[in-house]
């Protein structure tokens, strides 16, 4: 058994094993998806995902590629997980060969790996050329070149939630939509959602905080003037003050909806 280290990606080549650090995927690292379509693109019908209890969408792509090239999908029934909602984002868009139990999976991985694979299946070029530009990103620390992403898919007018890049809608043959953008950050639908929302929900905090400190250095001036008798200045000031705090309690509210939402949304999920 080999485990990604904390903070690095594991990819496969036909012959080696990679630990590298790289662009995060989906906001991981490690992350599932690179791992995969990595084993996809180099072992094809021989490979073989397992995904287990867990979180997020991470792996979801990962899957796709695998099934794809022609291997076996496998996950942990989400009635048997600690943590459901991976395997059933999975199941919910992938089509699964195997769900079975934790208890189950020992035996029929043994009986997968000991069979001769018959898969003559090509792997598609998508995936073989994804993962050879990110074998080189990763390991050479380079950005994509924008011409090559350009050949892979299209731009689209979104903004990569972590580098503030333009990102490109990857062109494929599968039934998912991915994201790459220049610095080599990826995401799956899902994951994108997720993270321009934590984006958005970081600059409410930053523009939060900025205005409680202009209503406390507004407050601040206007005491002063009152103290020197500018009672006109000092009035317009307050009236900046109100101001500001019908504008706070708004984003306050907006965030608090916000924390509620995710919240119901790890019920749903959890």
């Amino acid at each position: 058994m080999y485990l990604a280290p904390a903070d690095n990606h594991l990819l496969l080549t036909k012959r080696q094993m990679l630990v590298v650090r790289g662009p995060r995927e989906n906001q991981f690292r490690p992350a599932i998806d690179p791992l995969f379509r990595s084993a996809a693109a180099y072992h094809g019908a021989n490979s073989i995902g397992v995904i287990l209890t867990g979180f997020m969408s991470d792996g979801v792509l990962g899957m796709e590629f695998i099934r794809r090239s022609g291997g076996v999908t496998v996950v942990q029934h989400p009635d048997d997980a600690e943590f459901p909602p991976l395997p059933e984002n999975v199941m919910r868009q992938i089509n699964i060969d195997y769900v079975v139990a934790i208890d189950e999976m020992r035996q029929l991985l043994e009986e997968l790996s000991s069979k001769t694979s018959h898969g003559s299946l090509t792997v598609p070029s998508d995936i073989r050329q994804e993962a050879q530009m990110v074998e080189r990103i990763m390991s050479n620390s380079t950005t994509t070149n924008i011409e090559e992403l350009e050949k892979a898919g299209n731009r689209t007018a979104y903004s990569c939630p972590e580098c503030g890049g333009g990102l490109w809608e990857l062109s494929q043959e599968g039934t998912l939509k991915r994201y790459r953008c220049h610095s080599g950050h990826a995401y799956s639908q899902d994951s994108l959602l997720n993270g321009m929302s934590a984006s958005l929900e970081e600059t409410l905090w930053v523009a939060l905080r900025t205005l409680e400190e202009l209503r406390n250095i507004l407050q601040h001036i206007s005491r002063g003037e009152t103290v020197k008798g500018n009672q006109r200045w000092a009035s317009m000031q307050q009236q900046r003050v109100e101001e500001m705090k019908v504008h706070i309690e708004r984003l306050r509210e907006l965030l608090s909806k916000s924390a509620e939402a995710d919240e119901e949304q790890i019920e749903e999920t959890g």
